[in-house]
């Protein structure tokens, strides 16, 4: 097992999520800065667009080159036109539970677009991880979520019931497969999708539970050239390389717990990482404590 330790390229943030490489930079999404930013191997950090009190996540673009944006707390999908004018691109309100959150856009131009399904800050502050955990384990019935489908124009409905915080996402074989992250059900889930973007055959590309009995949550993931997957494990300080079935064959060492991850660079050989010494949201927003983190591979 290859075992690797990040630089941290940036300092300052609040938290980051939904790294993307696109155009030669990483954007990526900070909550509660509320600003969606790019930043480049040297560490240079340019502000792309900011939402007043709306808080960003998931991000992606249009065939034609037009920025989607997840707006959480409103959960919509929100699009910037060419003349940068911000607009509901898609209205998540009877599909999202709780914020919206991660999103992967297709290169067609579908999304799909994940919810963490209840107040799971709320909850980790009254009863802490392990209350949580045990509530999870013992009945996950009120916990479930819905991940929904949005297509190029905007439409939205839902793409799978069932999801245990429907999280980070990728395509595989031509976009005939995709990989949900579900960060409370500890595993990767793979469905077969079809051209109207429907959703089918769903099963465990692979279970996070380790033979120690710990618990990898995947919150965003990233797939590689060779057909693996990248995880930010939401409880540690780590990214793992996953390949199906569930081999780990590389970590990465971070600072703080990793909670999203993104391969790019001009050789496609670049693991940024999205840390923060926690989710809950009265810590993340109170100080820019998070960080941007680079590995290369």
């Amino acid at each position: 097992m290859a075992e690797m330790t990040s630089r941290v390229l940036v300092e300052g943030r609040h938290f980051c999520e939904g790294p993307r490489w696109h155009e030669g930079r990483f954007w990526f999404s900070d909550f509660y800065a509320h600003e969606v930013c790019s930043v480049g191997l040297g560490g240079d950090v340019r502000t792309e667009l900011a939402l007043g009190d709306e808080q960003p996540s998931g991000l992606g673009w249009l065939p034609d080159g037009r920025l989607l944006v997840v707006g959480m707390t409103k959960r919509q999908v929100l699009r910037r036109d060419t003349d940068g004018t911000v607009a509901v691109h898609a209205d998540l309100g009877d599909i999202a539970t709780f914020h919206a959150n991660d999103m992967l856009v297709t290169p067609d131009g579908d999304a799909y677009v994940g919810n963490f399904g209840f107040d799971l800050d709320g909850l980790l502050l009254a009863e802490g991880e392990e209350g949580l955990l045990g509530r999870l384990f013992t009945d996950p019935a009120p916990f479930m979520a819905k991940l929904a489908h949005v297509s190029a124009d905007g439409d939205a409905s839902v793409a799978a019931d069932d999801v245990l915080f429907p999280n980070g996402m990728v395509l595989f074989d031509g976009g005939r497969t995709l990989v949900v992250a579900q960060t409370l059900g500890m595993e990767l889930t793979a469905f077969d999708r079809a051209e109207d973007g429907t959703l089918s055959n769903r099963r465990v590309w692979a279970s996070l539970a380790q033979p120690d009995g710990s618990f990898i949550a995947p919150d965003g993931i990233c797939a590689d050239a060779d057909g693996a997957i990248w995880v930010a494990n939401a409880l540690a300080p780590m990214v793992v390389r996953v390949t199906e079935g569930g081999a780990i064959t590389d970590t990465v060492t971070t600072s703080q717990n990793a909670y999203a991850c993104c391969v790019g660079g001009p050789d496609g050989r670049h693991l940024l990482v999205c840390t923060a010494q926690t989710s809950v949201h009265t810590v993340a927003a109170a100080e820019p404590l998070g960080k941007l983190e680079l590995v290369q591979l």
